[in-house]
């Protein structure tokens, strides 16, 4: 089993690296196992209150809305034998030997990212692009991701449905 790690900011756009990674896996006939780490970067803040009362469940309640954990079920269906798990998370360090530690305490094997996606700063959310570009001994890989000519509904479900 190996663990991919993708740097999101949990929008549905997002999941188009996702989908973009298993669709090289399928096209490959990889018949590895994958443990999915979606993964955005979160400023916990400098309140004492929030740092020593908030949680991550709470955290991830906020910056993860419903439409995005129903994409990633989909996903999941669609690519049943590449997929073990997939599962959300959040990066709150400020360093990238931190973030390195992070890697290897998840034991990432493999890195995805767009730097389209460029680290909308909301909610706290900030950009792990940099850290990943500065993380040594990991396979890494940018992925291009464009938006299709057609979106059905832009931020909604059916947008998972579209071809990448």
């Amino acid at each position: 089993m190996k663990t991919i790690l993708i740097a999101t900011d949990f929008s549905l756009e997002s999941l188009n690296i996702l989908k973009k990674v298993l669709k090289e896996k399928n096209e490959q006939q990889d018949n590895s196992q994958y443990e999915i780490l979606l993964v955005s970067g979160y400023d916990m803040g400098d309140s004492i209150r929030d740092l020593l009362f908030g949680n991550k469940a709470h955290i991830m309640d906020k910056i993860c809305n419903k439409e995005f954990t129903e994409a990633c079920s989909i996903i999941r269906n669609k690519y049943p034998h590449l997929i073990h798990k997939i599962r959300c998370d959040i990066f709150s360090g400020s360093f990238t030997r931190v973030f390195e530690n992070y890697l290897k305490a998840e034991n990432v094997d493999e890195v995805y990212y767009a730097t389209s996606l460029n680290g909308k700063n909301k909610n706290g959310r900030f950009d792990l692009v940099p850290f990943i570009k500065k993380a040594q001994n990991i396979k890494k890989e940018e992925i291009i991701i464009t938006s299709p000519a057609f979106l059905p509904e832009k931020g909604k479900i059916a947008e998972v449905f579209v071809e990448v």
